[in-house]
């Protein structure tokens, strides 16, 4: 297991599993989230990946112009590559997560390798009682019938079709080993082509635990004995796994990813005061390892990008 050259930072900087009250250094107004991704950029994050949220009470949007207003103000501000989510929320259609990135052409958008019951509803009794909107119980709550749906024609159309219209590279995301399986029978169909970017998610509640023996060597072992060394990959960790598994995964040679839309603190039972702090410590922690963080253009020429000049925003 080799160590990359450069490690790439993402910094996923809402999302749309946690919600306003859970913290108050959540960014939800266009204000915040842009201010936000530009503090994490500066702290050494090369990819901040975006959430659209409603400015008035932080629920989760599909609007392009929100994401619209998002991107163009942080690419006026800073050099990092934006990724955009194909993931929205629960409840969004298809047609609207994707209409996101067939309007704004972004360098890097996220492609979920299989449809998944992405369980949010277990963190509704620590917050009961105390909403400060309406909408964050029921949605946390629909998630205990409602799955997050990206089945194989959703995924063979974006590979066949997004890419061509929009420039768009993909940040492929494996919640569990048979999303591996999955990226394996698409290269064999010719329609994933390197230079692969690969971002393990674990710890949510029905992916893959993010454990590191049992599961993260599980995981890489799987992908390099189905697809090869040959991979730019990543690992995430949910809540309290964050910093464990990241770092774990580091030292096996993964890039990174922090960020509040994975985990709302900095340490046990510190909330995190904002994304740039997950980036430094994160980033402390690396360079403690004598590894080294990967700029903007640098990861760009890795990732194989078409740079910030051919977006549409």
């Amino acid at each position: 297991m080799s160590t990359p050259h450069k490690v790439i930072l993402t910094c996923a900087i809402t999302g749309s599993s946690h919600t306003p009250t859970m913290s108050p250094h959540l960014p939800y107004t266009p204000d915040e989230i842009v201010a936000q991704s530009v503090a994490a950029a500066n702290a050494g994050a090369a990819i901040v990946h975006l959430h659209a949220r409603n400015a008035n009470d932080g629920s989760p949007s599909a609007d392009p112009e929100i994401f619209r207003d998002y991107c163009e103000r942080i690419k006026s501000q800073s050099d990092a590559i934006i990724s955009l989510t194909t993931g929205g929320a629960t409840g969004q259609t298809v047609q609207q997560r994707l209409n996101v990135i067939r309007t704004l052409q972004p360098e890097l958008c996220t492609c979920n390798f299989g449809t998944l019951n992405y369980g949010l509803f277990p963190m509704i009794p620590k917050y009961a009682g105390k909403w400060r909107f309406d909408w964050e119980e029921p949605y946390l709550a629909s998630t205990k019938n409602e799955p997050f749906v990206s089945n194989f024609s959703d995924i063979e159309y974006m590979l066949k079709t997004l890419t061509n219209e929009t420039g768009t590279r993909f940040e492929f995301e494996a919640y569990d080993v048979g999303h591996l399986y999955t990226l394996a029978y698409f290269m064999d169909l010719g329609l994933i082509k390197p230079p692969i970017f690969l971002q393990f998610v674990m710890g949510t509640m029905g992916g893959i635990g993010a454990d590191v023996v049992d599961n993260l060597v599980f995981m890489k072992r799987t992908l390099d004995r189905l697809i090869g060394p040959d991979v730019q990959w990543s690992v995430l960790g949910s809540g309290r796994f964050q910093f464990n598994i990241v770092t774990a995964g580091a030292i096996m040679g993964s890039h990174v990813r922090v960020g509040l839309e994975d985990s709302l603190y900095l340490g046990k039972g510190q909330l995190a005061p904002s994304n740039a702090a997950q980036v430094q410590k994160i980033r402390g922690i690396l360079e403690a390892l004598s590894l080294e963080i990967a700029t903007p253009a640098e990861a760009r020429d890795i990732l194989g990008l078409k740079g910030n000049d051919h977006v549409n925003f």
